[in-house]
């Protein structure tokens, strides 16, 4: 089994304004098998996390620590993160010109494992990937999200996390921009990688539509990059009714 475990964790960023706080002293448990959601207002610190713990270096850590099964993930570089089983599905996932889907994924395959898959089953691999997510086999031969919607973008993560196989997924608002068939066809993924595999999964989200077909154990709501509060699905469900006015100081203004 594995444990993903976020202790006491600042983070700051540098602005042209100077050094900003992001995280405020976060705390956070992942193990196999579990699905975690964390929801909150924009600028809350939910893609920041993400980005940490994948290795970003634009955010400097200036206390607390992640491990990975008791490994400091924070020692780690970013690829040695990916090897120890940590999966990042970016909320922008960016172009990659010059480099196909076919080449991309398999290169990304040998560097997880230590060596190339065997080829028959890879492609076999690939093309039953593709057709779970409804993802047209022309794609294989495209350069990496170059020219792809939305929708594609997201179909194509999932399709790594499927393939690579990781121990713990970080989710980063894969619902954004998705409609509603997408957005069905991304949780089937998600969900048949955690049956398959056992995997942990930290969702971030600002909504609950995808929490309709991937059903979380826990929702965490993170306010001004800390945890307000913890429960399970139906604090998800309130958090739907009431919104995030509770967590917020009385003068601040709503998002539009």
């Amino acid at each position: 089994m594995a444990v993903l475990e976020i202790r006491d964790l600042f983070v700051t960023v540098e602005t042209d304004g100077g050094t900003t706080p992001i995280l405020n002293g976060v705390n956070l448990t992942i193990r196999s098998g579990e699905t975690h959601a964390i929801m909150g207002p924009n600028g809350s610190g939910k893609s920041t996390l993400a980005s940490t713990i994948a290795g970003h270096p634009k955010y400097d850590v200036t206390g607390g620590s992640i491990t990975l099964d008791g490994e400091d993930v924070l020692a780690m570089s970013v690829d040695e993160r990916a090897r120890a089983g940590l999966f990042l599905a970016m909320q922008y996932p960016v172009e990659i010109p010059g480099v196909t889907v076919t080449n991309f994924l398999r290169t990304a395959k040998t560097a997880i494992d230590g060596e190339a898959p065997a080829i028959r089953t890879w492609a076999k691999e690939v093309s039953g990937g593709m057709k779970n997510l409804r993802m047209d086999p022309k794609f294989a031969q495209r350069n990496v999200n170059e020219g792809f919607s939305g929708g594609e973008k997201k179909r194509h993560e999932i399709l790594q996390l499927e393939l690579l196989k990781p121990q713990i997924a970080i989710l980063d608002e894969t619902d954004s921009g998705l409609d509603v068939d997408a957005l069905k066809v991304v949780s089937e993924g998600v969900n048949r990688a955690k049956e398959n595999t056992g995997l942990g999964v930290l969702l971030i989200t600002h909504y609950t539509r995808i929490l309709r077909y991937i059903k979380p154990e826990f929702v965490h709501v993170m306010v001004a990059g800390k945890i307000a509060e913890e429960g399970g699905a139906e604090l998800a469900e309130r958090l739907e009714s009431e919104g995030y006015a509770a967590y917020l100081p009385a003068d601040a203004p709503l998002e539009a």
